[in-house]
């Protein structure tokens, strides 16, 4: 039968012709303007700042944001935890009563910031100077899938020293939790701003 080469030669060129315009299509996504859409995250949206004062027992006052928790570790020490329940984030915070160790204390104190330098992009201290109310200390800024992006101590250099860190009850991810790092700061500083020994 003469027609079938025909036919057949005809459904040749049309895979053939298809195959170009796939390929064709293929070549032009892969150009150099495509770019995938970015992973986005949900919009986070924050309280008014407005703060409340601790002023228990310990040699210490401060203050700290209303919609936080302060939670005492153990009626016999002075160690607190700052809980931020909508953002499930605690600030930990050890007391220590300086007994001829001040330098121990200070090098413990850099040592656990310096801990995260394996994963941290960078980190960045800011020291923290209140002469009036001899309240002395830094504030680390660590930057980067670490476990806890902030960190930082107080002391009188003489009696007291007070170390706190923060960390989330969540997987590290500095894009995700960016926004909820930067507003816990802004009240970890107003904490060091109020914060006065007794």
């Amino acid at each position: 039968n003469p027609s079938k080469p025909k036919t057949m030669k005809n459904k040749i060129a049309v895979i053939i012709t298809i195959a170009v315009v796939l390929l064709a299509i293929l070549g032009a996504c892969g150009g150099k303007n495509y770019a995938p859409r970015p992973k986005g995250y949900f919009r986070i949206d924050f309280p008014e700042k407005t703060y409340k004062q601790y002023n228990g027992e310990c040699p210490f006052k401060f203050e700290i944001p209303e919609y936080s928790f302060l939670i005492k570790e153990k009626e016999d020490n002075c160690w607190f935890d700052i809980y931020f329940p909508s953002y499930k984030a605690t600030v930990y915070l050890t007391y220590r009563f300086v007994n001829n160790d001040i330098d121990t204390l200070l090098n413990d104190a850099h040592d656990f910031a310096y801990k995260h330098t394996i994963k941290a992009d960078a980190i960045e201290e800011n020291i923290f100077e209140k002469d009036s109310s001899r309240v002395f200390g830094c504030l680390y800024n660590i930057k980067g899938n670490v476990a806890s992006q902030v960190q930082f101590y107080l002391t009188d250099s003489t009696t007291h020293f007070m170390r706190g860190s923060l960390y989330f009850e969540a997987h590290p991810n500095k894009d995700s939790l960016a926004p909820v790092v930067d507003f816990i700061r802004d009240d970890i500083e107003h904490f060091m701003e109020s914060f006065e020994w007794r």
